[in-house]
This record gives C-alpha cells, structure tokens and sequence, in this order.
C-alpha cells in the first residue's frame, strides 16, 4: 500500500493528519516486487526511494525464491542512486519473485 503524498504548497491541515496516519498505519512508497532475471547472475531494481545508504529486505513469494535465499546466494552487490542490483544464482528458473522494502 503506497502512501498519500502532500503538495508542500497544501495548506490543509486535515490532508497532511491523513498523510501522517497512513504511515503509522505502515503505508510506505519505498516497496516494491521484483523477480530475478533468468539465465542471468544478476538482476538490477529502479526504484527512486532507493539510496546508497538505503537498507533492502527481501520476502520470498515462491518456493524457489526461498531456496534462493536460503542457499545464500543472493545479495545486494551495487547501490546507487535510485537503484541497485542484486546478484545471484545464474539458471533457468522463472520464479523467483520477492517483495521488498527499502529503509534509509
């Protein structure tokens, strides 16, 4: 669930309570889903709340996405502004689709 984002000119006190309380509640513009290129070592995500300071945490949706995961072999190798890559296992698995978050 993304979260309301308010005009700096708004002058709406109510419109900014609603912004503040759908954060508390865990709405967040800094997710997303991504799915792990195939036949590839690596994978890279564009996603503009991304920092070079920012923390990434990954949720496995597949099976296969857990493996990946659990064997180790996925990390976040580059970072940079507004993206970063993931590098992997190289094979012709499909499905391996996380959720994410980003912090910082």
């Amino acid at each position: 669930m993304t979260a309301r984002v308010v005009d700096r000119n708004n002058k709406d006190p109510s419109v900014f309570a609603l912004a503040i309380n759908e954060l508390a509640s865990g709405r967040s513009n800094a997710t997303g889903s991504v799915t792990l290129t195939v036949s590839a070592g690596s994978t890279t995500v564009s996603n503009a709340n991304f920092a070079t300071t920012s923390h990434v945490a990954f949720t496995p949706l597949t099976s296969n996405a857990a493996a990946e995961w659990k064997n180790g072999t996925m990390y976040v190798s580059a970072r940079s502004k507004g993206s970063f890559t993931i590098t992997h296992a190289n094979n012709s698995q499909s499905d391996r689709s996380f959720t994410y978050g980003i912090q910082g």
